[in-house]
């Protein structure tokens, strides 16, 4: 049986009268690529943000790489890299420093540092460039170097939040190239949400739609597609969702910038 790296169970997120997450189950297997669909306001920042130490659940449980994301929080937060929607690398610094930066976070000796910094910026094409000031790379180079720093410490998932937001179609398809070769290569289990459907249908070993705070449809997606009668993955989202406009569902700075500090001192 596989082992189970993400299990939430009965899972609610209460914000005074407004319940964000209702009784949300399911479990991601080890390795595996899990995608977690929803329009603005589903649910998704509030459980990603829950299974990041970020918010606890208001009742419920999750477990993170066998950890319980409530009471063992400084292991949990080892447990994991992430890659956030907006750009959080230091353009002042050249790709390596930003690199070597995180490693000391984590407190990585130096000689494995090294030998790491190099094996990971080869894997995504960065590392001629790794002398490079930051503020010198595309906004692709950028997204590659932010996942190469999110494996450093052989995390055992890694959150990806929007990770192609922004990016044109060629270099969508060569990030999600990177990803699966780095998924294979560490064994890592992928953790994403996208709003481009064609990603999650192509790249996705099984996909989860939430909507009003609750879990809709899960499975692969000719699964979900046969589940509702529909010829396309954006044909079962559409109509497990609906069409309607949603507000949106922006994940605050001050929350990332709380998950760093966090992880600054889980060393």
């Amino acid at each position: 049986m596989p082992e189970i790296m993400i299990e939430a169970k009965h899972l609610v997120k209460k914000f005074g009268d407004v319940t964000a997450v209702n009784d949300v189950n399911f479990a991601v297997k080890k390795g595996e690529i899990f995608a977690f669909l929803g329009p603005n306001g589903a649910g998704k920042s509030t459980t990603i943000k829950m299974l990041t130490t970020l918010l606890k659940p208001t009742s419920g449980k999750l477990q993170l790489n066998g950890y319980d994301v409530a009471k063992d929080k400084d292991n949990v937060r080892k447990s994991f890299g992430i890659i956030f929607q907006d750009p959080s690398v230091d353009d002042e610094l050249t790709a390596y420093e930003n690199m070597q930066l995180h490693g000391d976070m984590y407190g990585i000796e130096r000689t494995v540092l090294k030998k790491r910094i190099e094996e990971l910026m080869k894997l995504v094409e960065l590392w001629e460039r790794s002398k490079f000031q930051v503020k010198t790379f595309s906004g692709g180079m950028k997204r590659r170097l932010e996942i190469a720093r999110g494996l450093l410490h052989h995390p055992k998932v890694l959150f990806l939040d929007e990770p192609t937001l922004g990016l044109d179609t060629q270099t969508r398809n060569l990030m999600w190239n990177y990803i699966k070769q780095l998924s294979d290569k560490e064994g890592t289990t992928i953790f994403f949400t996208t709003h481009y459907l064609e990603e999650a249908e192509q790249v996705a070993d099984r996909i989860a739609f939430i909507d009003h705070g609750q879990i809709v449809a899960t499975g692969t997606s000719k699964e979900l597609e046969k589940q509702t009668d529909t010829k396309s993955l954006e044909e079962a989202y559409l109509k497990l969702t609906g069409s309607g406009l949603r507000d949106e569902d922006n994940s605050g700075t001050n929350d990332r910038m709380r998950l760093r500090n966090r992880a600054r001192g889980s060393r």
